[in-house]
């Protein structure tokens, strides 16, 4: 393919940082097997670091972000895909060392890449994303550690954002009580419309101080926020319960104590959305076209923004302002 096309690309030349809609090549992109039209992106944290200058993932410039796609494959040197075939491509190394989903064409690894489930669009896939998959996979380990509606609540933090609105939807619809944590009060109409019982404060979870133990409230959590409050919600989880910890907003340090793993069973699960076996990314993809599924995506949404709008709301992300999800109109 000779012609050019748009994408977004971050450049850090003789200390002159950029981020622009350029018009580029094929031969611009990373190398792979498979060549994607791509018809949507999604706007994540870590996109929003790869397009700051002080975000320290992006290996070298010029670079293309964008850790999610999703499109329609125009070639590929692999027999396990072919023309015309819709699929999804997330984290692995997209958007950070590989050009990414910010761009009207990707050239990506066979291995990295997961053909669109029956019950999805290509949309429908992107407003899920990186986010949504990390939720599914957080619900999938609390189930495989025996975490049930029955047990009690389940506390679901940061859960305005991508990963804590679907975590809320999708444990929701399998019949759990959610109580979701957030520190934006205005935004319980929201949490209660997409599947939370309750919305507690940030305050509620984590007052400052960390027992440890403390009383026993929830059956299991799904947190992207680490931290502090990590050891706090430890410390609240009844017997046998489990965290499913997935992103550290936080921070990184977690001040607890081995006793409520010795007298109270409490797992700590670590949820890993970037180098997931593909066996089991499969399998999560295919939960979150069925059962995982939650009714209204567009319920979801922040913005839709095209790529020339992109640039402008990068910045937003890191903000901590967003309800929902930033969907990219790539096509």
């Amino acid at each position: 393919m000779e012609k050019n096309f748009q994408a977004v690309v971050v450049d850090n030349k003789e200390g002159k940082f950029s981020v622009e809609t350029k018009h580029i090549f094929l031969k611009d992109l990373s190398s792979g097997e498979v060549v994607i039209k791509v018809h949507y992106s999604g706007v994540n944290y870590k996109d929003g670091l790869a397009s700051a200058p002080d975000g320290k993932i992006v290996r070298s410039y010029p670079h293309i972000p964008g850790i999610d796609l999703a499109g329609i494959v125009v070639s590929s040197e692999d027999s396990r895909f072919k023309e015309g075939d819709p699929v999804i491509a997330t984290s692995y190394e997209i958007g950070v060392s590989h050009s990414g989903g910010y761009s009207e064409y990707a050239r990506i690894p066979a291995d990295w890449i997961v053909p669109l489930p029956t019950g999805l669009s290509l949309k429908e896939a992107m407003i899920i994303g990186t986010a949504g998959f990390t939720a599914a996979l957080s619900v999938q380990r609390l189930q495989d550690n025996g975490v049930k509606p029955e047990n009690g609540p389940v506390l679901v933090t940061g859960a305005t954002g991508g990963v804590g609105s679907f975590g809320v939807a999708m444990l929701s619809k399998l019949g759990f009580n959610v109580v979701a944590s957030s520190g934006k009060k205005e935004t319980e109409k929201y949490l209660k419309s997409i599947g939370a019982s309750s919305v507690i404060g940030r305050e509620e979870v984590y007052n400052g101080k960390v027992k440890a133990l403390d009383k026993q409230l929830w059956a299991g959590a799904v947190d992207p926020v680490g931290g502090e409050s990590l050891a706090a919600i430890i410390s609240k989880i009844t017997y046998g319960g489990s965290v499913a910890v997935s992103g550290l907003t936080g921070g990184g340090a977690v001040p607890t104590s081995v006793f409520p793993f010795i007298l109270r069973g409490v797992n700590l699960l670590g949820i890993d959305s970037v180098y997931c076996p593909m066996e089991k990314r499969q399998a999560i993809w295919e939960r979150i076209a069925n059962d995982l599924k939650p009714e209204d995506l567009t319920s979801f949404i922040y913005k839709e923004v095209t790529l020339e709008q992109l640039p402008d709301g990068l910045p937003t992300i890191l903000k901590g302002g967003i309800t929902g999800r930033i969907i990219v109109a790539v096509e």
